[in-house]
């Protein structure tokens, strides 16, 4: 059974940071693109990053392009999101996803796991 496990959100000031983990099981996904989207209350869930199976390409929103990376860990099955400058607008429930896609995990259309989500609260 695949499972994407979070970890890492918490209660954070504005212009703090945070970083969240994900860590795959049930199949390897080396060879599969990774990322994280968030969702608000009573908002859509939406795009945050992505990275390809090898960590050469990253994708971002422009929201958080700049204070926001991706990375894989060595063995490919786990991915972080660092956060810097958080902004109370970056306050949402972040998912990890992953798919079966090699290069694409960028629209939700194209992700085939997700995990359950962690929660980011950033206050003022």
């Amino acid at each position: 059974q695949v499972q994407l496990v979070e970890s890492g959100g918490g209660l954070v000031q504005a212009g703090g940071s945070l970083r969240l983990s994900c860590a795959a099981s049930g199949r390897t996904f080396s060879r599969n693109a990774m990322g994280w989207f968030r969702q608000a209350p009573g908002k859509e869930r939406d795009f945050v990053a992505a990275i390809s199976w090898s960590g050469s390409s990253t994708y971002y929103a422009d929201s958080v392009k700049g204070r926001f990376t991706i990375s894989r860990g060595d063995a490919k099955n786990t991915v972080y999101l660092q956060m810097n400058s958080l902004k109370p607008e970056d306050t949402a429930v972040y998912y990890c996803a992953a798919t079966n896609s090699p290069s694409s995990a960028t629209t939700i259309s194209l992700i085939d796991y997700w995990g359950k989500g962690t929660q980011v609260t950033v206050s003022l």
